[in-house]
């Protein structure tokens, strides 16, 4: 078995873990100095929205010698008044977007590029997009994400509890939250491919908190009819018990869109990549973090306002100082002298004894009569 293979399976069988839920207020600071930087930035920066919810026109060209952000600058003196992002395509090319051009004035800005990259005129395709398109667009995002988050309450608290449900919402908000004030932060242009990654990365972030809720449910059976762990514990283990299988399948899903994000927007130029890879990213970073560090510890802070949470762990304190106490008295009676019989015998037979369940002395005991029946 490997390394990672058999820390998880101690793991999952409580032979070692880590204090997430006793160390949630360290991560609670965490996630709130993220969400605040995330909404400072997306306040004071704002989204860089493409034109297909501004509106504008698109200008595709051929091979060109000219940099991403020469043609920028180019774009931007053909097009007086207008703002223009400019991104190399695979064939050496440049896809120009200036915002706010309507059908009149892309003929002539079409001449003045051509002119400025040096480019025939005729090999410059031009698209126009209306603005209406991007706020349809808008529009129904915002009624999927809307029914997305209706949808999602109704079957956690059904399948689980309303409070599961209502952390599982906030690790969503928390998820969306940072991964659209990053987007403010890097300054990438909001298209409908950024739409579906952040719709995309609602699944990916829910998974992984509904595998650790899933553990959680079936631990806590029966939890308050016994006096060995509290709630906050049993949770920690939950945790701990999925820690593996959540790294591993955050990884593997990394892996894909890092390609995507690193190699195809990054070297290879690729800018129609990063519209959906940077959302991707860092949603299933955000998720991944958010059902360990955020979701699973506010289900045990909600949990253990119940009064039946508290008289279990007002047992478990109890029991623990009990048993504590009478450790600290030492055992009844004093140990043996040396060279009695009671010395004599070895120390394994006594673990004999429990790792058989007490049966050795019965199976020892019959040995030497005769078989068969009596007479």
């Amino acid at each position: 078995m490997s390394k990672l293979g058999d820390l998880g399976a101690r793991l999952y069988r409580g032979e070692v873990g880590y204090d997430f839920i006793g160390k949630r207020k360290i991560w609670y600071g965490i996630s709130i100095l993220i969400t605040i930087t995330a909404i400072v930035g997306l306040s004071v920066r704002g989204l860089n929205m493409g034109i297909d919810f501004q509106g504008g026109a698109v200008f595709t060209t051929p091979k060109t010698s000219l940099t991403s952000s020469q043609a920028q600058e180019q774009a931007e003196k053909a097009a007086p008044g207008h703002q223009a992002v400019a991104q190399g395509v695979g064939d050496g090319g440049m896809r120009i977007q200036i915002s706010g051009l309507d059908t009149k004035e892309s003929i002539p800005v079409q001449e003045k590029l051509a002119k400025e990259l040096d480019v025939p005129a005729k090999d410059i395709n031009t698209e126009l997009v209306g603005p209406s398109w991007g706020e349809q667009i808008a529009d129904k995002a915002w009624l999927g994400l809307g029914i997305f988050m209706v949808l999602v309450v109704i079957y956690l608290a059904i399948a689980f509890e309303w409070r599961m449900a209502l952390a599982a919402l906030v690790a969503l908000v928390h998820d969306l939250s940072i991964t659209v004030g990053v987007y403010a932060l890097v300054g990438f242009e909001v298209t409908p491919g950024t739409v579906i990654g952040l719709l995309t990365i609602l699944g990916y972030s829910l998974y992984d908190t509904v595998v650790v809720f899933d553990s959680l449910k079936e631990a806590s059976r029966g939890v308050t009819k016994q006096s060995r762990y509290t709630y906050a514990e049993i949770a920690n283990r939950s945790i701990n018990s999925t820690l593996v299988r959540s790294i591993n399948t955050t990884v593997v899903a990394l892996l894909p869109v890092a390609g995507l994000l690193f190699v195809g927007g990054g070297l290879l130029g690729a800018g129609v990549l990063n519209d959906i890879s940077l959302a991707l990213f860092v949603g299933l970073a955000a998720g991944a973090y958010s059902s360990i560090f955020i979701a699973t510890p506010l289900v045990a802070d909600l949990k253990e306002r119940q009064p039946e949470m508290k008289g279990l762990a007002k047992r478990v304190r109890a029991k623990r100082a009990a048993a504590a106490a009478k450790a600290e008295e030492g055992p009844e009676h004093p140990a043996p002298a040396a060279g009695t019989d009671q010395d004599q015998q070895p120390a394994a037979a006594g673990g004999n004894l429990v790792g058989q369940r007490g049966q050795t002395a019965s199976r020892n005991r019959g040995r030497g009569r005769p078989s068969g029946k009596r007479r």
